[in-house]
């Protein structure tokens, strides 16, 4: 739980660190894109570092949706999982908070004006997509994220690439997200900065904690979909007694 308090923390503190100097502060300039590119990286490569950091750890979910995963998937039993979502719940506010307190040193932030990166639809989106089509976007690419995760983190996959392809997943998912709803994919990212910003943000923050997590629910159906096979035969090897076991029996 230490773990992904303190992994969200850093997710939050660094990558909506970023969002906000893009954004808020427009040091993207006239470039949208320039503004979306650094963004994506920040959340892609601050993710990665993290599974590197804290994976041996706690898995470094830091996200709810991809704890709902891997609940669903049998891989931890809901009583850790209750005990993640707080731990991440509680670093995603904590690392608004400080990332707040950073910011309004500086005479140029101004919390309604500035914001801290909250997401949005309607007049919060860039392209002011409706909040139906925010809901299925935040739903899919979350559902991609949270599969890619769970596939590369099971028992048959190469745990050495796993870091960068989650990495790289969450940057991909970034590209298309920011210019349609600011990009959650993360209930735990999404609250923080919605609770310190308040307004508009805090109103519509109920969006990106339950897509999300729907999200989580469809990639872990989907993943027990297509690797049946797999759990079962796994289920079945280690049901078998081992070969020491085996040669000890008369």
């Amino acid at each position: 739980m230490a773990a992904e308090f303190l992994g969200t923390a850093i997710l939050v503190f660094f990558a909506v660190g970023v969002a906000t100097l893009m954004f808020g502060f427009k040091f993207a300039g006239a470039s949208v894109a320039a503004g979306v590119v650094a963004t994506a990286l920040a959340f892609g490569l601050t993710l990665l570092a993290l599974v590197y950091m804290i994976g041996p750890i706690s898995g470094s979910h830091v996200n709810p949706a991809v704890t709902v995963g891997a609940f669903l998937t049998g891989r931890i039993p809901l009583t850790e999982a209750v005990g993640y979502w707080i731990a991440q719940f509680a670093g995603g506010i904590v690392g608004a908070l400080v990332l707040w307190g950073g910011f309004s040193a500086s005479p140029f932030y101004h919390r309604q004006i500035t914001g801290l990166g909250a997401d949005g639809y309607g007049k919060q989106s860039m392209i002011h997509i409706g909040v139906g089509g925010a809901f299925i976007f935040e739903m899919i690419l979350t559902a991609l994220f949270v599969f890619i995760v769970l596939r590369v983190t099971s028992a048959t996959a190469n745990a050495a690439t796993a870091a960068i392809a989650i990495g790289l997943t969450l940057s991909v998912v970034h590209l298309i997200g920011i210019p349609i709803t600011g990009t959650s994919v993360n209930p735990a990212r999404s609250l923080g900065p919605a609770l310190v910003v308040g307004g508009a943000a805090l109103s519509q923050v109920w969006l990106f904690i339950v897509a999300p997590l729907i999200g989580g629910v469809l990639a872990a159906g989907l993943h027990r979909l297509l690797y049946r096979e797999e759990s079962i035969r796994l289920a079945a090897e280690a049901q078998q007694p081992s070969d020491t076991g085996a040669a000890a029996q008369p």
